[in-house]
């Protein structure tokens, strides 16, 4: 069994550090608020440190992180290098730029560390069942002495690449959300505003072309006006203009991603920014509301 740090305890971090615990390795965890981390340890088993310094301090073979933006990935790296042990592996599930992962890969292998980037996909539900799909950016070798890890939270590891490669994919993954969260919200609003039964249409075109993950899982919750469901709003607009940056670096266009961006960004000022990114129907709502 390996011993463990877990830097976050937030929707995703708390029960991919759970499900490590679950599989008996010793963790140790880190929250900013104090008492999620208290929670956690009352729930799984594992010691909490009041620190990063003292979270790094216990000799663990791996640190990983699953925080909130650029600025916060950056500061935790930052911490943990300063006291971790030569050869040991940070492994950052934050969704990040990739010139961040680039960055703290290269402040690693200075300090005789190293460092993955894996930034996750499958939202809360996927975080609690252990079923998340991993994009993993760094050496080989590395990624082959945390993937038994890895694999005690995500049923989906691809490897693809260098530091930073892992970022990208993820940019990828959102980039084909968005768009599919938006065509789905207006499908939702033309059922409904053709007085057509959500649950028959639902029936009749889950089943050919039309069907996603998202058309499964949200179309129920947003015909009843549901926006709970874990990933929100503020996190999407985060990543989306994540990726509306490295399309800039690449010189390619997302127009389509680039008007969703904006759509989310009415769901905002309608108040829904801790609302799930299904909340898009919310808007298209709003406007038949003012047209009326």
């Amino acid at each position: 069994m390996a011993r463990v740090g877990f830097i976050g305890l937030g929707v995703m971090g708390g029960p991919m550090a759970g499900h490590l615990a679950q599989a008996g390795h010793e963790v140790w965890v880190y929250n900013r608020t104090a008492h999620k981390a208290t929670a956690w340890c009352e729930q799984h088993r594992g010691q909490r440190a009041e620190t990063i310094s003292e979270l790094v301090a216990a000799h663990l073979d791996v640190v990983f992180a699953c925080v909130g933006n650029d600025d916060d990935a950056r500061a935790c790296a930052e911490a943990a290098f300063s006291g971790m042990s030569a050869g040991s592996i940070y492994v950052d599930h934050t969704t990040t730029s990739a010139h961040v992962a680039e960055n703290l890969a290269q402040q690693a292998q200075d300090k005789g560390l190293d460092y993955v980037d894996a930034p996750v996909s499958g939202g809360q539900a996927g975080a609690e069942k252990g079923t998340l799909t991993a994009m993993v950016g760094g050496a080989v070798e590395t990624v082959e002495r945390i993937r038994p890890l890895m694999a005690c939270f995500a049923a989906n590891i691809v490897h693809l690449g260098s530091s930073g490669q892992g970022q990208l994919c993820k940019m990828a993954n959102q980039i084909a959300i968005a768009g599919v969260v938006q065509g789905l919200a207006e499908a939702v609003h033309f059922t409904k505003a053709a007085g057509l039964d959500p649950d028959l249409v639902l029936a009749a075109i889950s089943k050919g072309a039309a069907q996603s993950w998202q058309m499964d899982n949200r179309w129920p919750t947003m015909v009843e006006g549901q926006y709970d469901f874990g990933f929100a709003v503020d996190w999407m607009r985060k990543d989306l203009g994540i990726a509306l940056d490295a399309a800039r670096r690449a010189g390619a266009q997302l127009p389509l991603t680039a008007l969703v961006d904006q759509f989310y960004a009415e769901v905002q000022a309608l108040g829904g920014g801790r609302q799930d990114t299904s909340s898009l129907l919310r808007r298209l709502e709003a406007f038949k509301t003012r047209a009326n």
